[in-house]
């Protein structure tokens, strides 16, 4: 009975942390999204859905491939042992996950900026031709 209370308690724990983990950063890094985006709202919200379908698919799955991990509990101190081990490595995975989002995030806002600026600058640079011309 220990190894099953062991997995649902593991399977629990997982699952409401990787819910609550995109969640948050659905709900935050809309925002950011946005940005990225230069306002286009529905992009914004589009790419944001897809990232977080992506975050359940890669967590959940990496969550039920490690069900077995760290063996069958005998006694009560196993079943924290091996509970604890396989909850640290799902965190890690959510760490990892949102820390490799945010560089490619980072990056990809940083290429936006970029574009944004050098639109503007020919912009100006048009406007100022024209000026000239008279």
């Amino acid at each position: 009975m220990l190894p099953l209370t062991t997995h649902l308690a593991y399977l629990a724990i997982s699952i409401a942390l990787t819910i609550w983990v995109a969640h948050t950063l659905s709900s935050n890094g809309l925002a950011f999204l946005r940005d990225s985006f230069a306002g286009n709202e529905e992009m914004a919200r589009s790419v944001n859905h897809l990232l977080v379908v992506g975050f359940y698919l890669l967590n959940l799955g990496y969550v039920l491939l490690t069900l077995q991990r760290g063996g069958y509990p005998v006694n009560l101190t196993q079943a924290v042992e091996i509970l604890a081990n396989r909850i640290g490595w799902v965190l890690l995975v959510l760490g990892a996950m949102h820390l490799g989002n945010m560089f490619v995030f980072s990056r990809w806002r940083q290429h936006a900026v970029r574009e944004t600026e050098l639109k503007e600058t020919e912009s100006a640079r048009r406007a100022a031709l024209r000026t000239e011309r008279g």
